[in-house]
């Protein structure tokens, strides 16, 4: 998925461990927070969020981490 001729800059968490393991990359282009299987890089589905709901579901997932 591209937004006017940008690639998105996929980001991997940092849990991930760099072993290619159950992981997601997310990108954010423009007013859209792109999340995708980090396996799947090349086809595979491309889950798109507003970026407040995406600001929302990070920041409970970083609370119920605590």
């Amino acid at each position: 998925m591209t937004t006017a001729g940008r690639h998105p800059q996929w980001r991997t968490s940092s849990y991930s461990g760099g072993n290619g393991g159950n992981c997601v990359e997310s990108a954010i282009v423009e007013d859209r927070a792109l999340v995708r299987d980090s396996k799947l890089v090349d086809g595979g589905p491309v889950h798109s969020f507003t970026r407040q709901a995406w600001t929302s579901l990070t920041k409970a997932l970083r609370s119920a981490a605590r």
